[in-house]
């Protein structure tokens, strides 16, 4: 019994430990950080596009953390610099991810700022990137007859568009790619204390 005890206490102070050194050591260094000045709130339609992109689980496939050069060739891929924690500042939660079977999106919107392009490859994804295992999201657009006033139609390469009808974007396809394309990062990277000391 008394080993028992001894190994529960262990357990509990090597919990505290690593809950203090993980979690609330780094939540009362950041709690009162502002955002840089070039990171812009989300706009109501970017909310909500936001809210998409995490009920359509694209979380599952993209990160949103590009690396420091040192430990992956992020910047080379095109992805931008190294993400630093005052970008996640409007973040709730945060849709970092960890699988990238897909590129990272954390500046989707500088690298891709078009709305036809984003709209046509969430319509049928392999009509502009060959070979892609992305899913198709079909549902997040309706085939017409004809598109009614005020219906964004969606443009896409010959060949993909139903013939005689014309695709055009649901409320939510236009809400996610608002979202998408405000993901640009690309303001420099608020400098911390860390790298500060570095530069001395």
């Amino acid at each position: 019994m008394q080993d028992e005890l001894k190994l529960l206490g262990g357990a509990m102070v090597t919990l505290a430990l690593a809950t203090s050194a993980l979690v609330v050591v780094p939540h009362m260094q950041l709690k009162d950080g502002e955002p840089p000045p070039g990171l812009k709130p989300y706009s109501s339609a970017e909310l909500r596009g936001r809210q998409v992109y995490i009920a359509n689980g694209c979380i599952y496939c993209h990160s949103q953390q590009p690396r420091d050069p040192v430990q992956a060739p992020d910047d080379k891929r095109g992805w931008g610099r190294a993400s630093v924690a005052a970008d996640y500042h409007y973040d709730k939660p945060h849709l970092l991810g960890t699988m990238r079977t897909g590129p990272d999106l954390f500046n989707i919107g500088a690298r891709q700022p078009s709305v036809d392009w984003h709209l046509g490859h969430l319509y049928q994804p392999r009509a502009y990137v060959a070979g892609s295992i992305m899913p198709a999201y079909p549902y997040l657009f309706e085939v017409k007859d004809k598109a009614d006033e005020g219906d964004r139609v969606v443009t896409l390469p010959r060949g993909y568009t139903p013939a005689g009808k014309v695709v055009v974007a649901r409320q939510e396809a236009l809400d996610l790619v608002a979202y998408l394309v405000g993901l640009d990062h690309t303001y420099p990277a608020v400098e911390t204390l860390g790298t500060q000391r570095e530069r001395k």
